[in-house]
């Protein structure tokens, strides 16, 4: 679970963001960029990243606060699972942001393109989980993640922009992951999926 700290400076930051959507009054502007200015101190004071960074971040986001999605393609080949090394040297699972536009599934098939160089097709959905309710690090944005297992229609081993390595890994034999974007327990419910292909999907 996320530390109370984050959670409070989420909170600040959402309030924030309805009352400068929806306010017309200067005072009440004010009053809000000054909750907006303390969650900003609060991530500050409990993270390395600058004050000036963080509220860069908290700027870009505009309207009715709402969750970012994250879509996460879970593939298998002869009972191994693909990852992609990221440009930071650590594993994922293929994915990214979602994308305006396009379904869920479709961001799952492109991500999977862009960053390992396999085509795929989308099979099923096997979970959605909120990144506050597993061991992800601190994150400024609240993310609901979303984990769609895909099938190889085709392509070959490709690295991309973002990514500079492609490999199939065993359940017990994982490289070093970025747990910002999956952790093991993550790629453990996968391989569940790949023994059990009745297991429900899992949420929150």
């Amino acid at each position: 679970m996320e530390p109370k700290w984050l959670e409070w400076a989420k909170q600040l930051q959402s309030i924030a963001q309805a009352g400068l959507t929806y306010s017309k009054d200067v005072y009440d502007m004010e009053r809000f960029e000054q909750i907006r200015d303390i969650s900003v101190e609060i991530m500050s004071q409990h993270t390395d990243i600058d004050n000036s960074i963080i509220k860069k971040l908290f700027a870009n986001e505009t309207g009715y606060a709402t969750p970012k999605v994250d879509i996460r393609s879970v593939v298998f080949k002869e009972n191994k699972i693909l990852l992609v090394r990221e440009n930071d040297g650590e594993w994922s699972l293929p994915g990214g942001w979602g994308d305006i536009g396009l379904t869920p599934s479709e961001v799952a098939v492109k991500e999977v393109k862009e960053e390992s160089g396999y085509e795929v097709k989308a099979k099923k959905l096997i979970a959605v989980m909120d990144k506050k309710c597993h061991p992800h690090p601190p994150s400024p944005y609240h993310v609901y993640k979303m984990f769609i297992q895909c099938e190889i229609i085709g392509g070959h081993a490709q690295s991309g922009l973002e990514t500079s390595e492609v490999g199939f890994f065993d359940e017990n034999e994982l490289p070093k992951l970025s747990v910002a974007r999956n952790t093991k327990s993550q790629i453990q419910l996968a391989f569940k999926h790949l023994h059990n292909p009745q297991e429900p999907v899992y949420f929150d």
